[in-house]
């Protein structure tokens, strides 16, 4: 059973009141870690208005105005510092596809997931070393987006069958289109490789111009394409550090970029036209693949509200403050979270 809280340090709020000097302290005030959510849900605000453009794309556009609109934390505390700070507990996502507030949390319960399975890749692979891998074409007109992903999606399937690729034992690949200057659209793919340390000895290793060459030829391309590769630097474990963390440490990085979004949300909104055709373009295409011993680890087809609030427990040297969810709400008007006291929830002990 769950109890409405009714007193007051903020004032009285309407949830339609949109007034720009309110009182109600901003989500900032309280913890400036969480000021992405107001970047974010800022963007989401001018995506919905693109789409309402649209007839199409009146259902996504109304979904996206609904999305995220009150949030409610949980209070935690240090146990050695007594530090105080807010932790995700309750809110309503949409989960439309470029929804930029959905976008940001699937790209933090993607890396959630990787880093939850590590320990028992690093327990299976205890020596495995680690690649990151940018695989470009070039830009294509946004109408033949569709298609080009359809080949590129083939190139890949060609290239994980060619004798140079046998030696990873897993990778992650995920697929990101940006907007050219010319309106154009540029697919490319970021993937992570996880490989035996032999992979630098002898006749395995492969250099970039080789996977430049692997690349063009699983493309059937006529000319070369600009392809990455980089090593991720393996750090030597501090005395009481485990395996699992140093590696977390190094791959930070490279987990970020592949894992982030699928299109920049300053891409959609540049340029109307371009989004919703981007949109039509890459409705039902995967962006998300993986293999080998990484193949399902994040878990892609799952995806539930609750997934996207990460409300774990408190993490180890946290604990509970009270018993209270502490409410914030959108104000459109002003483009950010404050404080909305009359949707503050008090939990029973049960």
């Amino acid at each position: 059973m769950e109890k409405r809280k009714t007193a007051s340090i903020c004032g009285d709020y309407s949830a339609n009141d949109d007034a720009i000097n309110s009182p109600d302290e901003a989500l900032t005030s309280y913890s400036e870690k969480d000021k992405p959510w107001d970047t974010h849900r800022g963007e989401s605000q001018d995506v919905q208005g693109i789409y309402a453009t649209a007839e199409e794309f009146e259902r996504y556009a109304e979904r996206i105005g609904d999305c995220s609109g009150v949030l409610r934390f949980g209070m935690v505390a240090h146990k050695e510092t007594g530090e105080l700070s807010l932790k995700l507990r309750r809110a309503q996502f949409c989960r439309v596809r470029h929804c930029p507030v959905c976008q940001w949390r699937r790209s933090l319960m993607w890396q959630a997931r990787f880093y939850k399975s590590l320990p028992g890749i690093v327990a299976e692979f205890p020596k495995a070393r680690w690649l990151f891998l940018t695989l470009t074409t070039r830009n294509c007109e946004i109408g033949e987006l569709k298609d080009q992903l359809t080949e590129m999606n083939k190139a890949w399937q060609r290239l994980i069958k060619r004798k140079e690729f046998a030696p990873v034992q897993g990778w992650l690949r995920a697929t990101e289109v940006t907007r050219g200057k010319d309106g154009s659209a540029h697919p490319h793919f970021h993937i992570l490789l996880m490989v035996p340390p032999s992979w630098f000895r002898g006749q395995t290793y492969v250099k970039q111009a080789r996977w430049t060459e692997l690349w063009a030829e699983s493309m059937r391309l006529t000319y070369t394409p600009i392809v990455d590769i980089r090593t991720v630097k393996p750090r030597a474990p501090k005395e009481d550090q485990e395996v699992t963390d140093t590696v977390a440490q190094a791959l930070q990085g490279a987990v970020s970029e592949t894992l982030k979004y699928s299109v920049k949300p300053s891409d959609m909104v540049t340029d109307s036209a371009w989004f919703l055709e981007m949109t039509r373009q890459v409705h039902k295409k995967r962006f998300i693949a993986s293999g080998g011993a990484l193949k399902n680890v994040l878990k892609d087809d799952e995806e539930t509200n609750d997934d996207l609030i990460l409300a774990d427990e408190p993490a180890d040297g946290e604990q509970e403050a009270d018993k209270y969810l502490y409410a914030f709400n959108w104000r459109s008007g002003e483009r950010r979270y404050r404080r909305f006291e009359k949707g503050d929830i008090l939990l029973d002990d049960d």
